[in-house]
């Protein structure tokens, strides 16, 4: 690989020296489950919303699911609802840690959002995760007159792993055909395990924060054998979906230095070749994770693009 300093938004670096590379091996892996929120909830945000934590029916002989649901305090009536996929590689993170973009993001697009602790891997490998979160969605539509819910502006959305699983729940929805989401929301998704073994792999890309070595072990935990042969189920992982019609529209949004740019960017393409609504963002500079630097003028510009998306997607504008 070719260093990629040069071309890294000189903002964005100081947060190179907070989130080094992640070094990933079962040997790590509780030090990293282990790891502090970076960001608290903001009391001010906290005054704003109510947070239920419920456990809901998990998949047929699985255990239960706990999902988070966030409500605005002041919010009234039916009212539209994310299913929010946090990331992690598939192997780390969980609910909790977002609760300063949550309790936020509620108040401020007057939503619900209801975030998933779906099972993690090596320990629940492909499909028990996506199959999770498809119960969280299956509770959501199930529950939606106790929850005060408009299920018609109900989408999906998730970053990195959860972008991934997003990505799968979104066809596995349209697949089994029991529930409709209004959109997907998909922040740098990890959807090709076959990145893994790309023949000709992308020079500049996965320095830093999310590397090919993690990737690697992300996508081998998921999927119980080694990432990039044959018959790998597209609900594990989304870009292997031969057909991509009839997927909700979808904001997708990645960095020009992240290791799923080139990922991101075929599903993109064939999104929108498909005929789905498909809106594309690229941020040069930007590494994994980039938008932890929030006062860096990058991260602050997919932070307004992706907040204008998800106000129209939820009907909020």
């Amino acid at each position: 690989m070719i260093s990629s300093r040069h071309l890294v938004d000189p903002q964005l670096s100081p947060l190179l020296d907070l989130i080094p590379p992640t070094t990933l091996s079962l040997e790590t892996l509780p030090a990293l489950r282990s790891r502090p929120a970076m960001f608290q909830a903001d009391p001010r945000d906290i005054e704003r919303t109510d947070l239920a934590i419920r456990m809901i029916p998990g998949p047929s002989g699985a255990p239960d699911v706990q999902v988070l649901f966030y409500r605005p305090k002041d919010l009234a009536g039916p009212a539209p609802c994310i299913l929010h996929i946090h990331g992690g590689g598939y192997v780390a993170g969980d609910a909790q840690s977002m609760e300063a973009v949550h309790r936020r993001l509620a108040a401020d697009l007057s939503c619900c959002i209801a975030s998933v602790n779906y099972r993690l891997a090596p320990e629940t490998p492909f499909p028990g995760p996506v199959e999770d979160c498809y119960a969280a969605l299956a509770w959501l539509v199930s529950s939606a007159d106790e929850l005060k819910l408009d299920t018609a502006r109900l989408g999906v959305m998730g970053e990195s792993a959860g972008g991934g699983l997003a990505a799968a729940l979104a066809l596995l929805a349209r697949d089994r055909g029991e529930y409709r989401l209004a959109f997907q929301h998909l922040i740098y998704p990890m959807i090709d395990d076959r990145t893994c073994v790309a023949a000709e792999p992308h020079p500049f890309l996965g320095e830093f924060i999310w590397t090919p070595t993690a990737n690697h072990f992300g996508w081998t935990s998921l999927l119980g054998r080694e990432p990039g042969g044959e018959d790998v189920s597209p609900y594990a992982a989304a870009a292997r979906a031969e057909n991509l019609a009839d997927l909700p529209p979808t904001f997708l949004a990645t960095g020009a230095l992240d290791l799923f740019l080139e990922e991101n960017l075929e599903y993109a393409r064939r999104l929108i070749r498909a005929g789905v609504p498909t809106e594309l963002h690229v941020y040069p500079g930007a590494f994994h994770a980039f938008q932890w630097a929030a006062e860096a003028e990058v991260s602050k510009a997919a932070a307004r693009d992706s907040h204008a998306a998800l106000a129209r997607a939820l009907g909020v504008m």
